[in-house]
């Protein structure tokens, strides 16, 4: 499978019609559709339902679009890392957190960095852990920022001198507000 004919596939899957996507491209509409039909048999599925004016994913079509997206993703953040590699320092960081309290202190350091390095990009994820660390896993994240319990050892990692603090609130007439502490 070839980068070249995941972005024709994402093209057509965005155009619905092969004649607009090979307009888009730059290419001939059969040079288009043989592609496809290489990718179909390379795949040995399926790809598209074929209308009179219009092309649909199949399941294994929208599937094929979640991966190709993610490939490109990380295909074109390989070669930005590459073609800015000349630079001091640059290029993007992608973070991923959930939602807590301790985004303040990441918040605080990325403007602390951005002032001395102002070529670095951030990108920040919102998940939980288990999506963070797939993310890092696959290497969609440069960094996670996770609560504990959280089983790191695959991990080189730094513990905050954070703690989270959480609270319930509820209406004081419910059974939940009569409890003590």
């Amino acid at each position: 499978m070839e980068i070249r004919v995941l972005r024709y596939f994402l093209t057509v899957a965005r155009e619905e019609n092969i004649t607009r996507a090979a307009s888009v491209l730059h290419i001939t509409q059969p040079t288009l559709s043989r592609q496809l039909m290489q990718l179909e048999e390379e795949l040995n599925t399926q790809l598209f339902i074929r209308g009179k004016n219009k092309l649909t994913l199949t399941d294994a079509g929208m599937l094929l679009r979640r991966r190709a997206e993610e490939i490109i993703d990380l295909a074109d953040k390989t070669e930005k890392e590459f073609l800015k590699a000349d630079e001091l320092i640059a290029g993007e960081i992608f973070v991923g957190a959930g939602e807590i309290n301790a985004m303040h202190l990441l918040g605080e350091f990325m403007m602390q960095f951005q002032r001395r390095f102002p070529q670095v990009q951030y990108h920040l994820y919102s998940g939980n852990a288990d999506d963070v660390k797939q993310k890092v896993d696959q290497g969609f994240m440069d960094i996670g920022l996770l609560t504990e319990p959280v089983d790191v050892e695959r991990y080189d990692f730094v513990r905050l001198d954070y703690k989270e603090a959480w609270g319930i609130i509820a209406p004081r007439d419910s059974e939940i507000a009569k409890k003590s502490m």
